[in-house]
């Protein structure tokens, strides 16, 4: 909540005058029952009707006012509301888009989604009603109470007996049903994975003809959340009818007790009717305040989601000192020094009992083009990612350039380096739009440049809208081959120091495969790429080759002298190869 009245504090004038106009709409209100028993105990009993239409004409009043006084509060009130929901909307987004892999590991996306979604919208709408209803309801109840008192204090005891009990009921169905909310938003959280799932992977579920399996999976997730509203929804569905029962009760003795009193001639009728009506605005505040408390349960509980993503904090982190944009890499004079180097670098998923990288060691030059293959889950991806910081090494070195990637500010090292990650990732937009992610100033030639090493201007010309090529979101309108090279190319306009295609060129067919590494070969001289492949006709060629298996380096070196000294790239080779190719390779 402390985080939420900080966002409000921006707005302290409409938090404050929307309150203060709901009060001054209830304050006429409270009037009301005056004017009306006046009416009836002076104008109706004596049958003046210009008193009668005097009386009428400033409860007319009294109701114009009331209405300017809630069209405004109305105003503050949203605007606060729609105005700290879109700040927090903002903030959130920077705050994740600033997280690490590791953390957006943990939390998953579905859950961010909802947390950026629906959680904040709850908490606008919560936002909205507190500041039109949390002081308005509360002061008509006890503003009631008191003008109760002001008429007829026998009469008004029924006012001090009812109101601590209904506070009671509200204020205890609030404690139980606040976590059951919690417990709610947690399954729509898992709702949204399975949507999401089914969403991404509706090409898998009906090529596996699993429509029905995944609907019934659907229809259980979606089951067990309506089971926990319907539960929660009983439990606060109990606050209209208590409600309503306690009122009418003390409406009774009301009536009851004036109705002696009229009778022994103590108070008038018209006062009898002013308390029937307190009571009654107590009952109309009183389920208005019910269903307050239900909105502020429902918005406390998505704060609290959302204020957890906030508390997150990134585990890569920059040095004080280090580097900064624009600043050169170090050690470029030196020629000795590797453009990358690891040290006996070991990694470490954040809950995993073992090691995805285990004492790994090599250096790649300037210049050289890195191989790296292995089984699946021998941590090939991992190696790379290490590279930009995109996790952390758990012990060991890891340099670029002759200095440790953790010297550098991340903006810097990131700038030098080229990402084509296994999943090509296209945005909605131009063709251009997307090859200038890398550089934002990048001429058309640039970029073409980039089509031609990448296989891609082929097809980007025969689409006959060149640059202006529309891309749909998440490049729907693209084949997985298409994809892949048009991320290849947005890497290489960026022209990066550093380039990492991982696993990026699965969905192409040989021949393409063939010219792009021949491509890459011919225009990236002074480039250290790093490929990885599960094709060890990709990577043969390679200056230097690292044959993963289990997170260790089981082999590296050359092609040939793989074929010669590492068992296991040998096995994998002739999985691939024929006997006689490989026995041709390795002589």
């Amino acid at each position: 909540m402390k985080r939420l009245l900080h966002y409000l504090s921006n707005y302290k004038l409409e938090s404050i005058l929307g309150p203060l106009f709901k009060m001054l709409e209830a304050s006429f209100e409270l009037f009301v029952p005056l004017v009306v028993a006046s009416m009836i105990d002076k104008g109706i009993k004596h049958q003046d009707v210009a008193y009668i239409l005097r009386m009428g004409g400033i409860l007319i009043l009294l109701g114009i006012i009331g209405l300017a006084c809630s069209l405004t509060a109305q105003y503050f009130a949203a605007k606060t509301a729609v105005s700290t929901a879109s700040c927090l909307r903002n903030d959130l987004f920077f705050h994740i888009s600033h997280l690490s892999y590791p953390e957006i590991d943990g939390v998953g996306t579905s859950t961010l989604i909802t947390r950026m979604t629906s959680d904040i919208n709850q908490v606008q709408t919560g936002i909205n009603m507190v500041l039109r209803l949390f002081l308005r309801s509360p002061f008509v109840v006890f503003g009631a109470m008191v003008m109760a008192f002001t008429v007829d204090v026998k009469a008004a005891m029924a006012f001090v007996v009812v109101i601590p009990l209904l506070s009671a009921v509200v204020f205890g169905i609030l404690l139980i049903s606040m976590p059951l909310y919690k417990k709610v938003q947690k399954q729509l959280d898992q709702v949204m994975l399975t949507t999401r799932e089914n969403l991404f992977g509706v090409r898998v579920i009906r090529a596996f003809n699993r429509q029905k399996s995944e609907t019934a999976r659907f229809e259980e997730e979606n089951g067990l959340l309506v089971r926990f509203q319907v539960f929660v929804g009983k439990i606060s569905a109990l606050l209209n009818p208590i409600t309503y029962i306690m009122i009418n009760f003390a409406t009774i003795a009301v009536i009851w007790i004036g109705a002696k009193q009229v009778d022994g001639g103590m108070i008038t009728q018209g006062k009898v009717v002013a308390l029937v009506n307190y009571m009654s605005q107590i009952l109309v505040e009183l389920i208005k305040l019910a269903n307050l408390i239900i909105t502020i349960s429902k918005s406390i509980a998505c704060m609290n989601r959302v204020d957890s993503v906030f508390k997150l904090e990134p585990s890569i982190r920059e040095k004080a000192g280090a580097s900064g944009t624009g600043e050169a890499f170090p050690g470029e004079a030196g020629a000795a020094v590797p453009k990358v180097e690891f040290r006996q670098v070991s990694a470490l998923y954040a809950g995993a009992k073992e090691e995805a990288l285990s004492d790994i060691c090599f250096s790649a030059g300037k210049g050289e083009t890195i191989g790296i293959i292995g089984g699946t889950g021998s941590g090939k991806s991992t190696l790379v990612n290490l590279i930009p910081r995109f996790y952390d090494i758990a012990s060991g070195s890891l340099l670029v350039n002759g200095v440790e990637v953790k010297d550098y500010s991340l903006g810097r090292l990131r700038e030098a380096i080229g990402v084509v990650p296994q999943k090509a990732v296209l945005f909605q937009g131009s063709l251009r739009e997307n090859m200038r992610w890398g550089k934002e100033d990048a001429s058309d030639e640039e970029i073409y440049r980039a089509l031609d090493i990448a296989q891609a201007r082929e097809f980007v010309e025969q689409k006959g809208k060149g640059l202006d090529l529309m891309i749909e979101q998440g490049g729907r309108n693209l084949s997985g081959g298409q994809k892949q090279r048009l991320t290849i190319a947005r890497a290489l306009v960026k022209n990066p120091e550093i380039l990492i295609l991982d696993d990026s060129a699965s969905a192409l067919d040989f021949a393409t495969d063939a010219k792009l590494r021949k491509a890459i070969k011919e225009n990236t001289q002074d480039m250290t790429v790093f490929l990885v492949s599960q094709r060890a006709a990709t990577i043969k060629n390679a200056d230097q080759i690292l044959v993963l298996d289990d997170g260790k380096l089981a082999g590296k070196g050359t092609h040939k002298e793989l074929l010669n000294q590492c068992e296991l790239y040998r096995e994998i080779c002739l999985s691939q190869f024929s006997r006689e190719e490989v026995e041709r390779d390795g002589r």
